[in-house]
């Protein structure tokens, strides 16, 4: 089964999905989420009725829903209505449901949370710890992903201050730093990892991780003391900071005589933590 056709399970049932590799999006069909949270006769007519409550109410979501060719159970492919996963999340607000209520409660818990993290930075730091540890990652690796934000927050910092627009300018740059010092393009990077919309860093080994801070503290001093004017500047800038680290990368595979950039996720790294543990013990 390939990931375009690929079906994921919603509480047991099957859900349509499709994954977008350029836009790195799962799109889920609307009709199969709502036949299993309102458990209707008729979920296209559900559908149909709550479009119109949603535009009444002043949401795009009906207005900004994408459609997809998707497989139906007679086998055939139709045109169907499908949300990514914030406008899927919006969906179930609006659907009166005790199967779509545990979703609500969770949004809400998680919008207090962001509030509270607004108020005391600090407690986005203690949940990042604790996101991390519940993961199976360990201790060593949290900190160097921790230094690892900061790494990054200088950076884009930096490029704000050069004037550098965030969303796909900061993509580009970031493309340009992965590839000046581990070979590879983002994407590639993630496709090696068999990633789809994980973080990279999340995925990253300890020395994958030190590299990349090593690119991107480059790009940031280098940036300071040359500050470009242009994007073509700011991309040359984040070209020369990546291969810095490349540079690095290549003078120790040479004595280890093996690639540290490693298609281990953190999937893999964890059940090899594991498998370290068991040895140990």
């Amino acid at each position: 089964m390939t990931k375009e056709t690929a079906i994921k399970l919603f509480q047991d049932q099957s859900v349509r999905v499709h994954w977008d590799d350029e836009q790195e999006k799962w799109y889920f069909s609307i009709t199969d989420i709502v036949a299993i949270l309102t458990e209707s006769a008729n979920p296209r007519k559900y559908w149909s009725v709550l479009k119109t409550r949603l535009k009444k109410e002043g949401s795009q979501l009906a207005t900004n829903c994408s459609q997809l060719k998707m497989q139906s159970s007679d086998g055939k492919y139709y045109k169907t209505d499908v949300a990514d996963t914030e406008q899927l999340l919006r969906l179930i607000q609006s659907i009166p449901s005790p199967k779509a209520e545990p979703f609500k409660i969770w949004l809400a818990k998680i919008g207090y949370e962001r509030i509270e993290e607004t108020e005391d930075p600090e407690k986005a730091f203690n949940r990042a710890m604790e996101t991390y540890l519940k993961k199976g990652y360990s201790k060593n690796w949290i900190n160097q992903r921790i230094k690892s934000i900061e790494v990054r927050k200088e950076l884009t910092d930096e490029w704000e201050q050069r004037g550098v627009q965030k969303g796909l300018e900061y993509a580009i740059l970031t493309d340009e730093i992965t590839k000046a010092w581990s070979g590879l393009t983002t994407r590639e990077y993630k496709n090696l990892k068999e990633l789809k919309k994980e973080n990279l860093r999340d995925n990253m080994t300890n020395l994958e991780l030190v590299l990349n801070m090593l690119a991107e503290t480059s790009t940031t001093e280098l940036s300071k003391k040359k500050q470009p004017k242009s994007f073509s500047e700011n991309k040359q800038v984040a070209k020369t900071g990546g291969s810095v680290a490349g540079n690095a990368r290549k003078d120790l595979e040479k004595q280890l005589g093996e690639s540290v950039v490693s298609p281990l996720n953190a999937k893999k790294i964890s059940k090899a933590l594991e498998n370290d543990n068991e040895i140990e013990e």
